[in-house]
């Protein structure tokens, strides 16, 4: 009876109730912060990953303007009905580059974490011009006034040189090449080996159909190459190697 007493002292009293609850957030968020800054790397190194190219960190840009984030995540589960459905579980270092990351907290439709190559950039402008045209029970809206969006991609250096600034790896190189490898990664007809060079797996293709670049262009190529980069064939986890 004397604790439920002291407890109640507690309650009682908002300022030292605040206090306590102060004090036990601090205790906590020490105790799983500070061993951080012991580990050398918090994310395991995984082959294949890179950094976004050009078209396709603006895509993504497009991607959360447009909110499809809130209706798709990009997390698949270890649990044995998303990896059937989805593939395989999502792993950290596939949102090593992202900020922010596109986990997602609910699903309306289907999540997006290995929809690249899954379909053809033909079904995806469809889907996104019409989506119940390919999915009649789909309840997205109509995207097709992306097509009329033109892209120039004067200012995708300066994009990727902020994105190095919060720990994106992107190189002089790549920075330099920015604007070119931009318009060329929606050119099949294009020279695109350096660009591939420098964004290997990038898909490659006139994305939406017409001569001119826009944002329908950059989206879908964000599309294609989301959960493509990691090749699950070979992939053995770290604590299994």
């Amino acid at each position: 009876m004397a604790l439920i007493d002291k407890h109640v002292i507690l309650e009682r009293s908002p300022s030292l109730l605040l206090a306590f609850s102060l004090s036990v957030v601090t205790i906590g968020g020490i105790l799983e912060i500070a061993p951080l800054f012991w580990l050398e790397n918090t994310i395991e190194d995984v082959e294949g990953m890179r950094p976004y190219s050009p078209l396709e960190l603006t895509g993504r840009d497009v991607y959360i303007r447009e909110g499809c984030y809130v209706c798709h995540s990009q997390m698949i589960r270890p649990m044995r009905d998303e990896v059937e459905r989805y593939g395989h579980y999502s792993l950290a270092a596939e949102s090593m580059y992202d900020h922010p990351f596109q986990w997602g907290s609910k699903r309306t439709g289907p999540d997006l974490a290995r929809v690249g190559g899954r379909y053809s950039d033909e079904w995806h402008l469809d889907h996104l011009i019409d989506p119940q045209s390919v999915v009649p029970e789909s309840i997205i809206p109509k995207y097709g006034f992306l097509l009329e969006a033109k892209l120039e991609g004067d200012q995708i250096g300066d994009l990727m040189a902020t994105q190095r600034l919060v720990g994106v790896p992107y190189t002089d190189e790549q920075i330099e090449n920015a604007s070119s490898d931009f318009r060329v990664q929606a050119d099949p007809d294009a020279d695109w080996d350096d660009m591939l060079d420098r964004y290997p797996g990038a898909p490659i293709g006139n994305f939406d159909g017409q001569p001119q670049l826009t944002e329908m262009d950059a989206l879908i190529a964000y599309l294609q190459m989301m959960g493509t980069l990691v090749d699950f064939s070979t992939f053995v986890p770290e604590k299994s190697r």
